[in-house]
């Protein structure tokens, strides 16, 4: 189920990076993908075939996935100053996320969350009250279709003959992008594991119902995806500072720091339940509050560095295969892993182990935050020195 969602991201780069760097308007294809994602994922709220919902999630795989890293390129391609700018673009797509999680919880929380049975009856029913998610995203994606027609004019470069995808895949292989591109793909393994688990782990308190987490449920409401929502909150205040230390820091620096946060996260996760019961819940809490670094220092410093490393008619194609990387390869390989280790960390009694299953993405973040700092290029803060864009090259840097 998870996996399929991903075919979409690696079909992206070889046709809608094309379209938009190549023949086609990027806020139009946006508007029209948009469009027609909302109305099959609607469908996905009625479908209860394993084979149905299979379908239709690879369908609006195909048309969503090409607008995650196109909303990059049309970005870049119109602010002045990359450094600057961007994070305050990106924050209120992490504005909606805390705004839908914490919805959707207090949604669950009031009209499906049964007020007598045991916690296998409220895990059921709450569970079934999540088709309602599919048809907020139906109605949210048509509007966002309609909004983006209404963006700035960001036409293709149609004087270039030249194949964007051929362009684009000739500049990853130097440095800096090729080490990115190689650590991206265990890192997405490492991101399944949090995007996967953490909200049936967060469940588990949640759903005790007493004390402090009472509390925060009456706040985030139920089902684990509000309270994740605090790494979204997180990740607010970490991109309002990514300005202040993008023109000072290296992104190697900021890259390794992103790499640290995953590595504390799983440590949190994994050995925080061990802890004495009035320590349990904020060492998960502020594991779960890791997401802003994650996010903020390593997939958002990431986009920087693709940009700034790619000449300018090729940013949609370069956007799109490491989005490709992120949630098409990574995510269908790190399903599978995620799949695969959490039936070994399952007892025979069903009971899920969680020191177990979350030490194997703990160790696996501590490898690439070694192999990040012994193979990626130290290079200046783009634009420190007060030289020209370096995303204007025609070639990427190759020292």
């Amino acid at each position: 189920m998870f996996a399929v969602g991903a075919i979409g991201a690696i079909v992206a780069p070889f046709i809608a990076g094309q379209i938009a760097d190549r023949w086609f308007n990027t806020e139009k294809f946006l508007g029209i993908s948009h469009i027609l994602g909302g109305i099959l994922v609607w469908q996905l709220a009625s479908i209860d075939t394993y084979k149905g919902f299979l379908a239709f999630s690879l369908v609006y795989s195909l048309i969503y996935s090409p607008t995650l890293a196109l909303t990059n390129s049309l970005s870049f391609h119109h602010l002045p100053d990359r450094d600057r700018d961007f994070g305050r673009i990106r924050v209120w797509g992490t504005v909606g996320w805390i705004v839908v999680g914490i919805g959707i919880g207090q949604w669950l929380l009031h009209q499906h969350t049964p007020a007598t049975g045991d916690a296998a009856a409220v895990t059921a029913a709450q569970a079934a009250g999540m088709a309602d998610a599919f048809k907020l995203s139906g109605v949210l994606g048509v509007l966002m279709g309609i909004f983006c027609f209404f963006l700035p004019a960001t036409p293709p470069a149609k004087d270039e003959k030249k194949s964007a995808i051929g362009s684009a895949l000739r500049a990853v292989k130097h440095q800096p992008l090729l080490t990115l591109f190689l650590i991206a793909v265990p890192v997405s393994c490492i991101h399944q594991f949090y995007f996967v688990h953490t909200a049936p782990f967060l469940g588990q308190f949640q759903n005790q119902a007493e004390g402090f987490i009472n509390t925060v449920n009456k706040v985030v409401g139920v089902g684990g995806g509000g309270l994740m929502t605090i790494g979204q909150m997180m990740e607010i205040g970490v991109l309002a500072f990514i300005p202040l230390f993008a023109k000072r820091c290296s992104r190697k620096m900021l890259l390794c720091v992103g790499l640290a946060a995953y590595t504390l996260r799983m440590v949190l996760f994994a050995y925080g339940p061990s802890l004495p019961a009035s320590l349990q819940l904020p060492a998960i809490i502020l594991g779960v509050s890791m997401h802003g670094f994650c996010f903020g220092c390593f997939i958002f410093v990431a986009f920087m560095v693709v940009d700034e490393e790619c000449s300018t008619d090729v940013r949609a194609s370069a956007q799109s295969l490491f989005n490709l990387v992120i949630v098409g390869i990574g995510i269908i390989v790190g399903s599978k892993i995620a799949g695969t280790v959490a039936e070994w960390a399952t007892g025979a009694d069903k009971t899920m182990d969680y020191t177990k299953l979350f030490s194997v993405p703990m160790w696996a973040a501590l490898t690439c935050l070694v192999l990040m700092m012994i193979f990626y290029p130290n290079k200046k803060p783009a634009l420190a020195d007060g030289d020209a864009d370096l995303s204007e090259s025609a070639e990427p840097d190759e020292s």
